[in-house]
């Protein structure tokens, strides 16, 4: 009876042990994340220390993998440079990309629902002009959008930085795209208590998509924050300037100002690296969620 009752008790946990195929391939895994981090991490290397040295430092034959005498005083000789008021580009910058994206979630997010939901004859047609404004190149349209803008008189303000790029075809796609596969039951919950398309928009998918949101919002921010040809093209005065007009002019025909330079790049990914921090999440989810139902 003792060997019957130790034998039909809880079962003891059996120790799992690898194979050694199993062994070297999680080993090989390791060693590719690795040389993969290093590699990414190489840039953010080489922008932190060339802003932390001097033009010799950086110039120099010999490689340093950092400066003996480290220049923190650049962080401040960076805002002091009466030539770029990079304060004021990085306000603009901040500006620039906060309103353009949520003017950007607004108009894409409601025409993408439109397209998906609203019973629209030429609603396949809309989507297909919209898709092909995607295949222009962006130097095409520069010239008629300034002349635009420059009529209405908002060159070098932040209004003519702003307004002509509220509409994205891509995060339009991308919307229509999360909308086709979210679930139309939550929709007919929220008609049986009466609600039209814009209140069962607002009440019902933007709640449930906020995970969505987040992700073409992280993206639409990073795209407005590096955006540099249309802020070259309108901003001609020096208080309209973004960050990276700003940046760029440290290089000019006559010198180049590498050590400021440098700061100036290390200073402005600052915004960039924290997002991608908090929403790292929201990214990924996002591009699963994306264009994969039709």
């Amino acid at each position: 009876m003792a060997t019957a009752e130790r034998t039909t008790g809880t079962p003891q946990p059996i120790g799992h042990t690898r194979s050694p195929l199993g062994v070297v391939g999680m080993i090989l895994r390791w060693i590719a994340l690795l040389i993969a981090a290093v590699l990414f991490l190489i840039p953010f290397y080489l922008v932190l220390r060339n802003a932390l040295s001097t033009e010799a430092d950086i110039t120099a034959p010999e490689w340093k993998f950092f400066p003996s005498d480290l220049q923190w005083g650049n962080f401040g000789e960076l805002f002091r440079d009466e030539n770029v008021p990079m304060a004021r580009a990085l306000w603009n910058s901040a500006v620039v990309g906060i309103l353009g994206t949520g003017g950007q979630l607004i108009l894409a997010s409601m025409a993408g629902y439109g397209l998906a939901r609203i019973p629209y004859r030429h609603a396949d047609k809309v989507f297909y002009a919209v898709v092909a404004t995607l295949m222009i190149p962006a130097a095409v349209s520069f010239i008629p959008s300034f002349i635009v803008v420059s009529s209405l008189g908002w060159v070098s303000s932040l209004r003519g930085l702003i307004i002509p790029t509220l509409f994205n075809a891509f995060a339009t796609f991308l919307f229509r795209q999360y909308f086709l596969g979210f679930p139309k039951e939550l929709e007919e919950a929220a008609r049986v208590d009466g609600a039209g398309h814009l209140g069962t928009f607002l009440r019902i998918v933007v709640p449930n998509s906020l995970p969505f949101f987040a992700a073409i919002a992280a993206i639409t921010f990073i795209g407005n924050w590096n955006s540099f040809i249309w802020p070259l093209v309108i901003g001609q005065d020096s208080s309209s300037w973004t960050v990276q007009v700003a940046m760029s002019s440290f290089i000019t025909a006559q010198t180049i100002n590498i050590h400021e330079l440098f700061m100036a790049a290390a200073v402005s990914i600052v915004p960039l690296v924290l997002i991608f921090a908090f929403l790292q999440r929201y990214l990924i989810q996002g591009v699963t969620q994306s264009g994969i139902k039709d």
